[in-house]
């Protein structure tokens, strides 16, 4: 492909450090925090309509949690080509890369819309013997997963924004996307402005309503704004080695993050040993940490291109200055989220319209998985650093011990060992210690081989 220079210097090689990370973290921040009040208010909305439903929800979630992972991995690894290629002045090849994952999103959603059409009950009877439960999240599943293309194609063109040093567009995309789900939420649930009260299906639309006008959006914005590359199909040529690129990153992230999905299900498969309140207390749990982790997920939106593009660039300087920074800033999140759990935790729960049993549950649960969040801070800031020097294994790896290696084992052998359900939280922190150590050793390995020797 062509290569043309970039006639200005990229922002992300000359601009002060801290408030470069804030320009470009602080509107990725906030969007997530925006789809972190969603995640809430749409469970609350649906444990107002009933219990039953919300625990159909719950069960629903690591299918969501695994079309997020397709998603947001695929845009993870044009995120970082593209960024890379803007470093290396190479325009016309980040173009090219965006446009290859907008067709890579689209194939995507297609195979979820053959999963929910053919395989949502199996996976509902794997962990529910309750008919109602099990038609209810059928339905939820079947019409998020049906409807998916709006939350690829808008995922794709919020990163590859985000991937030139705009974080404004994204944030405003998020925001419509969120807003609308919100409002929609209730109108579509409980029957309001002359509708028929839908229950889950109601949830489902509002949910799928608002992916598609984010989708609108975006498009909309993308083909009329003037941004620092070009997304169009004319004079697109395909090349397997530019998918090669993208899945280079990708697809460890794509993993990455799918792993969640593999353990949220071994972990409802624990949990349902216990009752029904335990594994729709783990789900509140996810839910909840939302307004914790999402905020640190948008500021990795913002450190992400800023290591690719010094990385491209071989600034060793601004590269370990992002790091120090982000991991700065994350702690400072993670703590807070730390207090909140440990110091109000039935307040919390109490948001849900819980049992008395989700309640005692729940109050244990926050407390201790809460201890994990520093850890879990640093983890995440290096991973995202991986990432942007081309390394995903590594992330994937990190992934791997936090999230399954050490975490189900963990889980299991707990609640095995002392038969009640407290002891299965204590899984959380003992992952997250170990996964930190692990990362530090990568970065150690790293540095040196390669970061070190840079001018």
């Amino acid at each position: 492909m062509s290569e043309q220079p970039v006639r200005k210097e990229n922002k992300m090689g000359t601009a002060k450090m801290l408030p470069l990370i804030l320009s470009m973290a602080l509107p990725a921040m906030f969007s997530m925090l925006i789809q972190a009040l969603y995640n809430v208010v749409d469970s609350y909305f649906v444990a107002k309509y009933s219990d039953k439903a919300l625990s159909a929800v719950s069960l629903a979630m690591p299918i969501q949690n695994l079309m997020i992972a397709f998603a947001v991995g695929t845009a993870v690894g044009v995120t970082s080509l593209v960024s890379r290629r803007l470093g290396e002045k190479r325009k016309a090849d980040a173009e090219q890369g965006a446009v290859h994952g907008i067709i890579l999103c689209v194939v995507t959603s297609l195979v979820f819309v053959i999963y929910g059409v053919f395989f949502s009950t199996p996976f509902f009877r794997l962990f529910e013997s309750d008919p109602e439960i099990i038609s209810m999240g059928d339905t939820y599943l079947t019409i998020c997963c049906a409807f998916s293309m709006g939350l690829f194609v808008s995922t794709m063109l919020e990163k590859t924004l985000q991937a030139t040093g705009n974080m404004i567009w994204p944030m405003i995309f998020q925001l419509i996307g969120a807003v609308a789900n919100i409002i929609l939420d209730p109108i579509f649930i409980f029957g309001y402005l002359g509708l028929p009260a839908m229950g889950v299906a109601g949830a489902a639309i509002a949910t799928v309503a608002g992916q598609w006008i984010c989708m609108a959006v975006c498009i909309l914005v993308t083909k009329k704004g003037k941004h620092e590359i070009n997304i169009g199909f004319r004079g697109f040529r395909f090349s397997w080695r530019a998918v090669k690129d993208i899945y280079q990153v990708g697809f460890p992230a794509i993993v990455m993050q799918a792993i969640g999905t593999v353990m949220n299900v071994a972990m409802n498969g624990i949990l349902s040993g216990f009752s029904t309140a335990a594994y729709t207390v783990f789900g509140l749990y996810f839910k909840l940490q939302s307004f914790v982790f999402m905020p640190v997920f948008g500021l990795t939106q913002g450190l992400l291109p800023i290591m690719g593009y010094n990385y491209g660039a071989e600034n060793k300087k601004r590269l370990m200055s992002a790091l120090k920074n982000g991991c700065g800033i994350a702690l400072v999140i993670m703590a807070a989220g730390l207090l909140l759990f440990e110091l109000i935790p039935a307040k919390l729960i109490g948001l849900f319209n819980p049992t008395e049993e989700m309640m005692n549950i729940g109050v244990k649960a926050l407390q201790i998985i809460g201890i994990c969040f520093p850890f879990a801070a640093l983890g995440i800031v290096s991973s995202t650093m991986f990432q942007a020097l081309a390394r995903g294994t590594y992330s994937l790896i990190i992934s791997l011990l936090r999230q399954l290696v050490v975490l189900v084992p963990a889980a299991w052998l707990l609640g095995k060992v002392t038969g009640e359900v407290t002891a299965v939280w204590w899984a959380f922190p003992i992952a997250e210690l170990f996964s930190l150590g692990v990362s530090i050793f990568f970065f150690v390995r790293i540095y040196r081989k390669e970061i070190r020797k840079m001018p």
